[in-house]
């Protein structure tokens, strides 16, 4: 099994964001229709606290990451790229090493440029935690008739 290289990571982390924001965007409107639904007649949009919201934010992309680590090693984005999130024995990261690695992915995103350098293409989040992305990409089987 092959470790993936940056382009790879980087456009898998990419696509995650890019979730993780559309996830904001839906709890954002599911805010706003329960405010209209609960006080029609003052309706105004709810202003967005920075604090808040950066805090939600993290915790929607440190939860995400964590459970899709911990269940099958695969994130949209590492679906899109062909790629898994797995442990030294290729096995789906436990939950406090999914959720460790979440945490330093989110809070220290840099890490991963270590991949560029590193001969063994490990983030250095992947050199901390023990965590591995290979190339596991699903075969595809034709049969015809």
């Amino acid at each position: 099994m092959t470790n993936a290289g940056i382009v790879s990571r980087g456009l898998a982390a990419l696509i995650d964001m890019l979730v993780v924001v559309i996830t904001m965007g839906a709890l954002y409107l599911g805010l706003a229709l329960t405010t209209l639904i609960l006080n029609p007649a003052t309706f105004r949009f709810p202003e967005p606290n920075l604090i808040f919201s950066t805090t939600v934010t993290l915790t929607v992309a440190v939860l995400y990451l964590t459970g899709c680590w911990t269940l099958s090693g695969r994130t949209v984005g590492t679906v899109a790229l062909g790629v898994r999130v797995v442990d030294k024995r290729a096995k789906s990261l436990r939950i406090p090493v999914a959720g460790l690695r979440a945490v330093a992915c989110v809070l220290f995103p840099v890490g991963l440029l270590w991949v560029a350098v590193d001969r063994q293409r490990r983030s250095a989040q992947d050199i901390l935690l023990g965590s591995r992305v290979i190339y596991d990409r699903p075969t595809v089987t034709v049969s015809v008739r």
